[in-house]
């Protein structure tokens, strides 16, 4: 643990606490440079969050800065903090969709005790009355009998048209719609995740934010979905970093192009290896050496066969 990335971390302001719980794991795992390499799984276990959640606050504390992210290879991702570099004002603002969920929450939230009728209060004009020979209740379910329903009060009554039906009732309705909101959260994160990385390669190569409008939006959603959510960040930065080939620098690494020839480029991230140019003509003119000399073997070996006939 470094103490000086610690106490560097700790006054920071200005993000969730979900978020700063990551910040501080990292720093707490970080040497003297703010370097570390903990998995996705154990930022979890330590910060007691979902892997989605640790995702969701990588990708906003490199967007604002305070962390870069280095993709590698067949290894762990690596870390950098970098508390003085940190600008909330550059992260993504909270999406509608998690405001629209905290306000449903609130709205369907029940109601405050002190709204429930008491025990003494006067019971309504067409309230049945107990026979005269009825046995009295017992002394200590007096207080209780006008505060706590009966235990199947939900499942004994009829629903209204208008009326929720109970969390039993609806987990048997809400399951296929679960999880299509489920797989498209999965699909935002991880172009979230893609989109920072294909950023910050950007900016640390041309010095300026690249341009985010809907086309490109579109284009990283359509590399998420051809490359997977894993493998879609990591050959996006490394398309930016690697990649000189002269219509690829001539577009200024444009995600168009790299969406139209993605599976070739994860083939050259996988490998390690960026196809120049050179290298590409290289192996068309070995190619063209090579079936000039089939071609000439092919002309001699009719030759002798015409020969001996």
């Amino acid at each position: 643990m470094s103490t000086i990335i610690m106490a560097a971390c700790w006054p920071l302001q200005g993000m969730s606490p979900s978020q700063k719980a990551v910040l501080i794991s990292l720093a707490d795992q970080a040497n003297d440079d703010g370097v570390c390499w903990p998995a996705v799984g154990t930022i979890a276990a330590r910060t007691c969050l979902s892997e989605r959640a640790v995702r969701d606050a990588l990708a906003w504390l490199q967007a604002a800065g305070a962390v870069f992210r280095e993709y590698r290879h067949n290894t762990s991702t690596s870390y950098t903090i970098g508390p003085k570099r940190f600008d909330p004002s550059k992260a993504p603002a909270e999406s509608k969709r998690t405001t629209k969920r905290k306000t449903n929450v609130g709205a369907n939230a029940a109601p405050p005790a002190a709204a429930a009728p008491g025990a003494d209060a006067a019971p309504p004009a067409n309230a049945a009355v107990p026979p005269a020979n009825a046995a009295p209740a017992p002394a200590d379910a007096a207080g209780l009998e006008g505060q706590m329903p009966p235990p199947n009060h939900q499942l004994n009554r009829h629903l209204t048209a208008n009326e929720p039906c109970p969390p039993a009732l609806q987990s048997g309705r809400g399951g296929a719609g679960q999880s299509e909101n489920t797989e498209e959260t999965a699909l935002q994160a991880a172009c979230r995740e893609t989109w920072a990385a294909y950023s910050f390669a950007f900016e640390q190569r041309y010095g300026v934010k690249p341009v985010r409008n809907a086309p490109v939006n579109a284009n990283v959603k359509a590399l998420v979905k051809r490359l997977g959510h894993e493998e879609a960040p990591l050959v996006a930065a490394w398309y930016v970093a690697n990649v000189n080939e002269a219509f690829v620098v001539k577009n200024s690494h444009g995600m168009g192009v790299l969406v139209n020839q993605a599976e070739g480029y994860r083939t050259q991230w996988a490998r390690g290896q960026a196809v120049t140019a050179t290298a590409a003509q290289a192996a068309d003119k070995s190619s063209a050496n090579f079936d000039a000399i089939e071609e000439a073997k092919r002309l001699a070996k009719q030759r002798r066969e015409g020969g001996n006939a």
